[in-house]
């Protein structure tokens, strides 16, 4: 059954790739927007585990945006709730998780994963990844999304420090741009784990401009100093 399901992706990199997947852990750091959109997306790839990390409860002005939940969640965790709703369409190895707590308080000594993925909304917990990941050695992806323009980096050996992090009160957001960045950054988990090449440390900048065009540069990121 499982070849089946597959089909499509061993089509993509072949059975001994679809094969190894199913050894493989992504930690998702948030289960709102951002991860709902990266949940659905991973949630039935056959990665082998999928553990999301988030305190919140669903509210009804989530839902619009965070296109896992409807109203009958308003209450539950996140993280939860999510993770119910992705192993209903997901084969039966697949192991998902949910720890709601914050993110400092939430991985206990000794975790192991293969990536760390940021689907939050703030810059004080992904400078938290940021710190956990580099003292692990652990990779991580960084994805921002606001208005109409997003923002993606695979950091590795990159200054995370680089960004502006004082405080921020987001503004406004639709949903179609919150699963545009959410796919950009789902697919550079799976190339990763895939063993497929990605640009490493390379902040990617997607936006739609005045006019409506879209647009997509590129910079590299400066290094960290340790």
């Amino acid at each position: 059954m499982h070849g089946d399901f597959f089909k499509r992706q061993i089509e993509l990199w072949g059975e001994q790739t679809q094969q190894s997947l199913k050894d493989k852990k992504v930690t998702i750091v948030g289960a709102g927007g951002l991860g709902s959109s990266l949940g659905y997306a991973l949630g039935s790839s056959g990665i082998g585990t999928i553990e999301f990390i988030d305190f919140d409860r669903v509210e009804s002005h989530n839902i619009h945006r965070q296109i896992a939940f409807d109203f009958a969640d308003e209450g539950e965790y996140k993280a939860k709730a999510l993770m119910k709703k992705l192993a209903q369409r997901a084969p039966s190895f697949v192991r998902f998780g949910a720890i709601t707590q914050a993110f400092e308080k939430a991985l206990p000594e000794g975790y192991e994963t293969d990536l760390l993925i940021d689907a939050t909304d703030n810059f004080a917990v992904r400078k938290q990844i940021d710190a956990y990941a580099k003292g692990a050695k652990l990779p991580w992806i960084y994805a921002s999304v606001e208005e109409f323009n997003g923002q993606i980096c695979f950091f590795e050996k990159a200054n995370f420090g680089a960004f502006n992090t004082a405080d921020h009160t987001p503004k406004g957001i639709a949903a179609p741009i919150v699963m545009l960045v959410a796919a950009f950054e789902a697919n550079m988990v799976l190339r990763y784990l895939a063993g497929l090449p990605i640009q490493k440390d390379m902040l990617h900048y997607l936006y739609f401009d005045a006019s409506g065009a879209f647009t997509a540069k590129k910079f590299a990121m400066p290094k960290a100093t340790v």
